[in-house]
């Protein structure tokens, strides 16, 4: 029987162990390498750092999630291929062997700034969260304002840190870079815009031209880089690394390599790398698997022209952007996940009976928002509140209050 392999647990593989679990997947064998067991869902993250969410209401069972689509789950890191051979080769000096291979590994932070060693990487993410166990949360300096740093700033001053943003922009990224620069004044936070980073020296202390600056903790959150076996291993890429792949997701260079995710460049329809991209991925590569499987052709993926990014602001209150469409408030918070699924088969994603119903409000919420009536800010909110009682309304999952701030902190989070 032919082996598929999959190489990390992102969204876009987290999209196909979903539908697999839906619907069973038969003619190939299908085996996940991961690191964890158990990872944080990176959507969560931020709520769990400013002690909205349990860590455990923020993690996905991915053995679990396995089980249920019946694939084999292999603990392990993947740090090298062998193309020729059909190959991979774990850190612990296990090798895997495959026909087909999808590789989904996220990408890491950029590690140039000089002093990089001594600074906090905001991925992996159970690391950072590891990290900030470990440390005294006091002064926390963070470099890099994209919507990862600045939703970090926000949820760690929520928590009481004082913390510096260092950007190298005059404004954050987007069409909502006003906003969430006003944003993280009135959570406190001492952006710094314009002021880039040169050198981090021991101490923490962060260079930034003639200004030097002590610190508890700097978190690195600027540039994100491919993993460096993609490249190695002979994989055609872009100029930074990320492996190039035609509109069905395989590799422009090896058609058995599937790439998905932050870590792939798509070819002839380049998009911008988020959550919301790298899902529709395993939803394509769901459905090629299995016309595989099938012996019959494989479907393009088109990406969509705009998604919806919803950047946490540390209370309960969130920015949304579309396109050319901002709003805010804590109604925009509803879109984001209010909690996990406790029960394994609820681990990653709605219920089949809620998810038709969550689409058809978010489709109609964005519609209206997108309009650009006079009467959208009238609406939106109260689209965004029947979306926030439709995503939560399974009986299997608790009714949460989106409006209320409520601090649930879990043991040794950001111990100070």
């Amino acid at each position: 029987m032919k082996r598929i392999l999959l190489v990390g647990a992102g969204h876009a593989h987290l999209s196909v162990l979903r539908s697999f679990a839906k619907e069973a997947f038969h003619g190939m064998r299908v085996t996940l390498v991961t690191p964890l067991a158990r990872q944080v869902y990176s959507g969560m993250l931020p709520g769990v750092i400013a002690g909205h969410y349990r860590l455990d209401d923020a993690q996905i069972d991915i053995e679990a999630l396995c089980s249920r689509a019946s694939v084999e789950f292999s603990p392990g890191s993947v740090d090298a291929l062998d193309l020729q051979a059909r190959r991979a080769s774990l850190e612990g000096g296990e090798k895997l062997d495959y026909d087909v291979i999808s590789l989904n590994p996220g990408s890491r932070i950029e590690r140039s700034l000089p002093g990089a060693e001594r600074t906090l990487l905001v991925k992996p993410l159970d690391e950072l969260l590891a990290g900030l166990d470990q440390k005294r949360i006091g002064r926390v300096a963070i470099v890099g304002a994209g919507a990862a740093g600045a939703e970090l700033a926000m949820a760690l001053g929520h928590r009481g840190a004082a913390v510096t943003l260092y950007s190298d922009r005059p404004t954050p990224p987007g069409v909502a870079g006003e906003q969430i620069a006003k944003a993280l004044r009135r959570a406190r936070v001492d952006f710094r815009p314009g002021m880039a980073v040169t050198a981090v020296e021991q101490g923490p202390v962060i260079v930034a031209g003639p200004s030097r600056q002590d610190f508890d903790l700097v978190i690195l959150a600027a540039g994100s880089v491919a993993p460096a076996w993609l490249a190695s291993a002979g994989l055609a890429v872009d100029g930074h690394g990320f492996a190039l792949v035609h509109d069905t997701l395989q590799s422009t260079s090896h058609p058995e390599v599937f790439v998905s995710g932050d870590c792939a460049t798509l070819r002839d329809a380049p998009h911008p790398r988020s959550g919301v991209y790298a899902v529709r991925h395993g939803e394509s590569l769901a459905a090629n698997f299995r016309n595989l499987g099938g012996g019959k052709p494989l479907e393009a993926f088109v990406p969509q022209a705009h998604a919806l990014v919803l950047l946490s602001c540390g209370s309960r209150y969130a920015i949304a952007q579309r396109g050319g469409w901002t709003a805010q408030g804590y109604w925009a918070l509803a879109a984001k996940p209010a909690g996990l699924r406790r029960e394994p088969q609820f681990r990653w994603g709605d219920s089949p009976a809620s998810s038709t119903s969550w689409s058809i409000v978010m489709i109609a919420a964005v519609a209206v928002a997108v309009a650009g009536c006079e009467w959208t800010m009238m609406v939106t909110p109260l689209l965004f509140g029947l979306l926030a009682r439709v995503r939560m309304s399974a009986k299997r999952v608790p009714m949460r209050r989106p409006f209320r701030s409520r601090s649930t902190v879990p043991p040794r989070i950001f111990s100070s």
